[in-house]
């Protein structure tokens, strides 16, 4: 089955196309550092099997955090926590990636401080979110240097790769959509000009991340609002952001509140296109659950690697009941062996 043949992107040798996309545990303690229900929960996915597995999306800056459970990579004392994750999922066989973001509009940690939030502009994300203040040129160069700090730290803790989070409305993302940047410099307006905060920001990791090391990209390929980012202007983005980037994941949404239509497999056509039409590797991901789809999607080309999000979550052996399902060959944990003999 195509999903169990290994594929090797840069660093990346993985063992299967099943990856673990980046979920918030909101498990943080109160310096945003690891606890131990991260250890149980990246482990468990380690040891049933998953190839890849992302870490949630890691605050570069105390205002970059999504939320006050959140975790943190602005200081070194966050590294020792990180490197327990780390060391647990490379004991089990599974390679892990840690997702840098800043939160940008869409911070709700300090919940009382209403300054603590920015953005490319001062729009919020809904009535319900606080009016971000605007980021100024030196705000714009200090982010940059926290993302490149953050992935030195990331190096340090041992992940095999880094994700810079460029999706789902948060700060990279809100840079790139007309909806959230009104800017009038020349970080807004065309997208050209929206695109280039990312793109400076990409570039400056790529010089201090590993250059052995693989760096993902997410990003959201369609805002779903009129006058927002559309699959053809992802596209353009892509083009522009490909030299810097080894492995795409795509997904959608987030910019602001949209209606939309979800079933199994909904953004899977969004990653096709990118694969096809920019002939990078790329993540699909979305509501995707049985191997059947997941078989699907890999062996029709349309990605290079599955992310199962929910259903990881409710079954973190995904990969290794696979295999036992289907009588494939396949390495099981020693200490488990006993529940993957005979059936019956």
């Amino acid at each position: 089955m195509h999903i169990f043949e290994p594929i090797t992107v840069k660093n990346l040798n993985l063992k299967n196309r099943i990856v673990m996309p980046p979920m918030c545990t909101y498990a943080a303690d109160a310096n945003s550092h690891v606890t131990d229900r991260h250890l149980i929960h990246y482990g468990s996915r380690a040891i049933g099997g998953t190839a890849l597995i992302i870490m949630e999306a890691t605050g570069i800056l105390p205002n970059g955090r999504i939320t006050d459970k959140c975790l943190g990579i602005w200081e070194d004392e966050q590294i020792a926590g990180l490197k327990q994750v780390v060391d647990s999922c490379h004991n089990e066989g599974a390679l892990i990636a840690l997702q840098l973001n800043h939160a940008g509009r869409k911070c709700e940690a300090e919940s009382k401080d209403y300054n603590y939030t920015v953005g490319p502009s001062a729009i919020a994300f809904d009535e319900t979110y606080r009016r971000p203040r605007e980021l100024s040129h030196k705000d714009l160069s200090d982010i940059k240097q926290a993302f490149c700090e953050g992935a030195k730290r990331a190096d340090a803790a041992g992940f095999d790769a880094i994700e810079l989070h460029g999706a789902h409305g948060y700060l990279l993302s809100s840079f790139l959509s007309p909806i959230s940047n009104m800017r009038t410099d020349e970080y807004g307006g065309s997208m050209k000009n929206r695109a280039r905060f990312l793109l400076e920001v990409l570039g400056e990791v790529r010089e201090v991340w590993p250059q052995n090391k693989a760096l993902l990209l997410r990003l959201s390929a369609t805002d779903y609002l009129p006058g927002g980012t559309d699959l053809a202007e992802t596209i353009e983005i892509i083009n522009m952001a490909k030299k810097y980037v080894d492995i795409f994941h795509i997904s959608s949404g987030g910019i602001a509140p949209a209606l939309l239509k979800t079933y199994p497999g909904y953004q899977v056509p969004f990653a096709q296109a990118v694969k096809k039409e920019c002939h990078v590797p790329v993540i699909a991901v979305g509501l995707i659950s049985t191997s059947e789809m997941a078989e699907e999607i890999l062996a029709n080309d349309r990605a290079d690697l599955v992310a199962l999000g929910r259903e990881l979550l409710r079954n973190p052996y995904w990969v290794a009941n696979t295999a036992w399902k289907l009588d494939l060959s396949y390495e099981y944990p020693y200490m488990y062996k006993r529940a993957y003999g005979r059936k019956f």
